[in-house]
């Protein structure tokens, strides 16, 4: 798939946090089998684990533990995050996202933040990674319906002022391809984070990349 220099132009860049800015992917999917393993449910695969990274939380567990009772989701909530949290200490930003961020803000891009992830949660890591003053715009699944449905989407074009013609959406996952066609966005797919360059065309992304430096090539950014 050939780099489209004119993703350089968009006047906003929506990212996807887990899996493309931050390496969590690992911790998560463990931290999903733990808390399957501490109720006694089966334990899903590393793969089906990480394939619902960016979902809402009701609906990840929905996928990945089909019997896991409403009345439950609670207790699977908090041993996903006892085992979650002391990891989230581990990981580290994938090499150059700071550095991407950083020159698109200063170019006059707006940055914007669309994921899975609890309010609470973004909010914790967004002030240990230093990120967060970059971000114009952020939006949660708490606040907003689950990808691939739109809504985070929807809000941060209500908020910056702008269409989806001028925004472009960055995910690792078929959720944030998915919930870019939703809303009429263009959409870049990151092959480094929870799924894999082939899953990822099945969604079919207007382009797929490998790593940050052709994600910055992509964007008009040199790193």
């Amino acid at each position: 798939m050939a780099v489209d220099q004119s993703f350089g132009s968009a006047r906003c860049v929506v990212f996807d946090w887990d899996g493309t800015v931050l390496d969590t992917t690992a911790a998560i999917a463990l931290s999903i089998q733990y808390a399957c393993e501490k109720l006694g449910l089966p334990v899903p695969s590393t793969t089906k684990a990480k394939s619902v990274i960016g979902l809402g939380w009701r609906d990840a567990i929905r996928i990945v533990a089909p019997t896991c009772p409403p009345e439950e989701f609670q207790a699977f909530g908090a041993y996903y995050t006892e085992r979650y949290r002391p990891e989230e200490l581990k990981v580290h930003l994938f090499p150059g996202i700071t550095d991407l961020i950083k020159a698109l803000h200063d170019r006059g891009t707006l940055l914007a933040v669309a994921t899975g992830k609890s309010r609470r949660g973004l909010n914790r890591v967004l002030e240990q990674t230093g990120l967060g003053p970059y971000f114009y715009d952020t939006q949660t699944a708490e606040e907003n319906p689950s990808k691939p449905d739109p809504a985070m989407l929807e809000q941060i074009g209500i908020n910056t002022g702008l269409g989806p013609e001028a925004v472009v959406m960055v995910g690792d996952t078929t959720h944030d391809v998915l919930m870019a066609k939703n809303w009429g966005c263009r959409s870049i797919a990151v092959s480094y984070g929870a799924m894999t360059a082939k899953m990822l065309e099945d969604a079919r992304p207007d382009l797929i990349v490998n790593d940050v430096e052709a994600l910055a090539r992509a964007l008009g950014v040199e790193l």
